[in-house]
């Protein structure tokens, strides 16, 4: 029957000769998602964070990992997310190598834990500035770049690094992350606003909610609230994120397997929003 007949199966997946920019790409989830395009077949990837030594170890990091598509370039762009000027920076010098994008992997993010009385007023606002304007301008100064090669039928991709915690509530207490939940739950709508906005210009828009993964970013809270083993109890899974799992997310919403999802949330997590064993965990 045609209807049985799926279309090249086989690259369904393949991210061959594609050209990709990872903001917050040195290190944790933006690392990972920088290795997963780069083995799925990337022809060029740019890596981006605030500190440039960063950005250089990332790529000697990457460069020298394995199944690499021949001729594979990792670059290095630094520059800060959080402000216009950093966006418009990062745009010049991805500009300088290439003169289209095919995926935006908006990941560059920021977290403040205080007890609520005390929470400053600068940090929450930092916050706010890096994980959804900034997100924001980073997408809106990159459509140029992401809408020059796209199509209907391979549309431009940008996935947005989102949280469980803007799916429900995060840290409160001592370690409240009250910028950070707020600012994660802002970047999903503005995710949903935006694929109906770049749909109709060929480019998807899609989101992340990661729950725990070991990180810099997340070690400090971790620990404050009794390590990763801990943690780990009250997933349903028994177990935190691993590479792997970021990395079998972004392949999917970049390649032809998620040409067609558009404005939707995916929760990388274990199940823990719906047991909420990791969220409620953070809050004492």
């Amino acid at each position: 029957m045609s209807e049985a007949v799926l279309r090249d199966f086989p690259s369904l997946f393949s991210l061959k000769g594609k050209v990709a920019v990872v903001t917050g790409g040195s290190r944790g989830l933006g690392l990972h998602a920088a290795s997963a395009f780069l083995q799925a077949g990337a022809a060029k990837v740019f890596i981006s964070s605030r500190k440039a030594k960063a950005c250089d170890e990332a790529v000697a990091a990457l460069l020298a990992q394995p199944n690499l598509a021949p001729g594979a370039e990792v670059i290095s762009v630094p520059a800060d997310s959080s402000t216009l000027a950093g966006i418009k920076q990062l745009l010049a010098a991805v500009s300088a190598h290439t003169d289209h994008v095919d995926i935006l992997f908006a990941n560059a993010g920021a977290t403040w834990g205080a007890p609520f009385d005390s929470h400053p007023d600068d940090a929450f606002a930092k916050v706010m500035d890096l994980n959804v304007r900034g997100v924001f301008n980073a997408i809106r100064e990159f459509a140029p770049l992401l809408t020059r090669r796209a199509t209907v039928r391979d549309p431009a991709r940008v996935i947005i690094t989102s949280s469980v915690a803007g799916l429900g509530v995060g840290s409160l207490g001592a370690h409240g992350t009250y910028g950070y939940s707020a600012s994660k739950a802002a970047v999903l709508h503005l995710g949903r606003n935006l694929a109906v906005e770049l749909g109709p210009r060929h480019v998807t828009v899609n989101s992340l909610c990661p729950g725990f993964f070991p990180s810099k970013m997340s070690n400090g809270l971790m620990e404050a609230t009794g390590g990763a083993a801990e943690m780990a109890k009250g997933n349903p899974m028994r177990r935190l994120g691993e590479p792997e799992d970021i990395a079998g997310a972004v392949v999917y919403l970049a390649s032809r397997a998620g040409a067609h999802v558009n404005g939707e949330t995916l929760a990388v997590d274990g199940g823990s929003l719906w047991q909420r064993g990791e969220m409620l965990s953070a809050k004492l």
